[in-house]
C-alpha cells in the first residue's frame, strides 16, 4: 500500500510539473496564441509540433521520477530540482535546435504564418529528441545537476552535427524541401533525428559512474550511430523497397511519397532501439 500510495504521489507530481512546461511554453512563444491556433485556425502544423513538445515533455519529467527510491522526501526534493531543470533544459533545446539545425528558415513563419506541416514535424521531433536526451542526462545514480546539463549539451551537439550530416548523405537540401512543404522530407528527417536522440538516450542513461567511463559509452554510441545510419538508409534502399529509390520517392515526382518517408523514419527509430538493446 506505501508503494502504491508514493506511486500516487508521484504521478501527481509529474502533472504538476507537465502543467508548469505548458504554461512556459505558452509564455515563451507570446507571438501567437496557442489555442487560437489550435481551435480557430485549425493550425496543423502547430499541433504536430506541440505534441512533440509534450511528448518531450513527459520523457524530460520523467527522468526526474524514475529509478530507486531514497525515501519520499528525498524523492520529491530530486524530483523538484530535476523536474524544473528538465523543463528548463527542452526549452533552452528548441532555441539550439532552431537556431542551429531549422537555421535556414524562421520556424515560427513557418509553423504560424504558412501552417507547414513538414516543419511542424521536424519542430515536433527535435522536442522529442531532445525529451530523450534530457531523460537519460537526468536519470540515474550518482551525477548531480552538473552531469545532467553537460550530457544534455553534449547531446544538443550531437543533435546539431546530425543535422549536417543528415543534409550530407542526401543528394538534395532538406531545408529547401521542408520550406517548400515537402511532407515525405520532413517526415522522413524526423526518423533520424528521434533515433539519434533515443541512442544519445541509451548512451548518457544508469548510474554515473566517471567522467571518462560515461563520456567514453556516450561516444561509442554515437559513433556507432552515426557510421550506421547512411548504411541503415542504403538498407532501407535495397532490402524494404526493392526496386525503388528513396531520393526519387520523396523528392523526384511531382506529389511527394509520404508512405515511403514513413519506412525510412520507421528503420531509422528501428535501429536505434536494437543498437541500444545490443551494446
Amino acid at each position: 500500500m506505501d508503494e502504491f500510495i508514493r506511486g500516487i504521489i508521484y504521478i501527481i507530481c509529474g502533472f504538476i510539473f507537465f502543467f508548469i512546461g505548458k504554461v512556459i511554453y505558452d509564455l515563451v512563444r507570446r507571438k501567437f496564441k496557442v489555442n487560437v491556433e489550435l481551435i480557430e485556425k485549425d493550425n496543423q502544423a502547430l499541433a504536430i509540433a506541440l505534441v512533440g513538445y509534450y511528448l518531450g515533455l513527459i520523457f524530460s519529467i520523467g527522468g526526474s521520477i524514475v529509478g530507486p527510491t531514497k525515501g519520499l522526501t528525498d524523492d520529491l526534493i530530486d524530483i523538484a530540482i530535476y523536474g524544473f531543470l528538465a523543463i528548463l533544459l527542452l526549452n533552452l533545446s528548441s532555441f539550439i535546435n532552431d537556431r542551429f539545425i531549422l537555421r535556414r528558415f524562421s520556424t515560427t513563419k513557418e509553423i504560424i504564418q504558412d501552417q507547414n506541416i513538414g516543419t511542424g514535424i521536424v519542430e515536433g521531433s527535435l522536442f522529442l529528441a531532445s525529451g530523450l536526451i534530457i531523460f537519460g542526462a537526468v536519470s540515474g545514480e550518482g551525477g548531480s545537476v552538473w552531469t545532467a546539463v553537460i550530457f544534455w549539451l553534449l547531446g544538443q551537439f550531437v543533435l546539431v552535427i546530425l543535422g549536417y550530416i543528415y543534409n550530407l548523405m542526401t543528394p538534395f537540401d532538406i531545408h529547401e524541401e521542408i520550406e517548400k512543404d515537402n511532407i515525405a522530407v520532413g517526415v522522413a528527417f524526423s526518423g533520424a533525428i528521434i533515433a539519434v536522440g533515443n541512442i544519445v538516450r541509451f548512451g548518457i542513461s544508469g548510474p554515473f559512474i566517471s567522467w571518462f567511463n560515461d563520456i567514453t559509452s556516450f561516444a561509442a554510441y554515437v559513433i556507432i550511430g552515426f557510421i550506421l545510419l547512411p548504411l541503415i538508409r542504403l538498407a532501407t534502399d535495397k532490402v524494404i523497397l526493392p526496386g525503388r529509390k528513396i531520393t526519387e520517392e520523396i523528392v523526384g515526382q511531382a506529389k511527394p511519397n509520404i508512405g515511403v518517408a514513413y519506412i525510412e523514419a520507421f528503420s531509422y527509430i528501428g535501429a536505434s532501439l536494437f543498437i541500444g538493446w545490443a551494446i
